[in-house]
């Protein structure tokens, strides 16, 4: 399947085979994509709003500069994807396999990323304002100067994470435990 068209509505894509699509500065707005395989496809400059990719496969597809907005990926499969700059503003990734994904900047504000497995992870610069980390496990991820202001860490696992530069207003810490973790120390004014 070709996309041709800039601009697709609640379009119907599930279960659809889309293996190896390449698709360039089209916009997807309340579309399905449940179930379908989307492994090795590629996205550039596309938007998505609103896009149901539940169960889905994007097994080493690799985006660029796109933006998944209010996306649902319960479930999907993201084994070896590429994000690079990539804005994934309030989208939902609960259940969601990230083996060997990489994420280059970009904005994950908003997102659910509950119980991530990103263990080792290279996260340096990304945004994850409010992102809710509920028992994620980013032992050993690089999160130097990541914008995590507000975000959910509750329970998550930081051991040997490197948060060095990272900016963490209203973070609770109360709920996180920080041993081996490298963080600045705040300076207290004299």
């Amino acid at each position: 399947m070709a996309f041709y068209r800039s601009e697709y509505i609640e379009e119907d894509f599930r279960g659809a085979s889309l293996r190896e699509e390449r698709m360039k500065e089209c916009t997807f707005i309340r579309c399905r994509f449940a179930g379908a395989d989307l492994s090795e496809s590629i996205t550039e400059r596309c938007h998505f709003s609103m896009c149901d990719f539940n169960g889905a496969m994007l097994n080493a597809s690799d985006h660029r500069n796109s933006a998944f907005l209010n996306c649902l990926f319960e479930s999907a499969r993201l084994f070896a994807a590429r994000f690079e700059e990539c804005k994934m503003t309030g989208s939902l990734f609960e259940k969601s396999n990230f083996d060997g994904v990489t994420i280059k900047g970009g904005d994950w504000s908003f997102t659910n990323l509950r119980f991530v497995h990103w263990k080792r992870q290279e996260l340096q610069g990304v945004r994850f304002v409010e992102a809710d980390f509920y028992e994620a496990n980013l032992e050993k991820a690089d999160l130097r100067r990541a914008d995590l202001t507000g975000a959910i860490l509750a329970k998550a696992k930081l051991a040997h994470a490197d948060l060095r530069g990272a900016r963490v207003d209203r973070v609770d810490f109360r709920t996180i435990d920080l041993k081996n973790v490298m963080i600045d120390v705040p300076k207290r004014s004299p």
